[in-house]
């Protein structure tokens, strides 16, 4: 079984997953996750690097505070 995520627009670099599988680390697209990540939270897509862009709906909705490696758990701790 893998997770289900949702990607809005092809230039988000993050994706927004929407189960409740923390124990799976694959998304339905392939990507492996580095980590557990809760249902409504975010995935980095491809590494994104310190002081780029997040990316989501097409829109850049922070900053990354350091660099997020492509399946890592994208959230205040690493986005602002």
């Amino acid at each position: 079984m893998s997770r289900i995520s949702l990607t809005v627009h092809p230039d988000d670099n993050v994706s927004t997953l929407l189960d409740f599988q923390t124990d799976v680390l694959i998304t339905r697209e392939g990507l492996v996750l580095k980590e557990p990540i809760p249902f409504g939270h975010k995935v980095a897509r491809q590494e994104i690097a310190k002081g780029d862009s997040v990316i989501k709906y097409g829109v850049a909705i922070g900053k990354a505070t350091t660099t997020i490696r492509a399946g890592e758990h994208v959230h205040v701790h690493n986005c602002s």
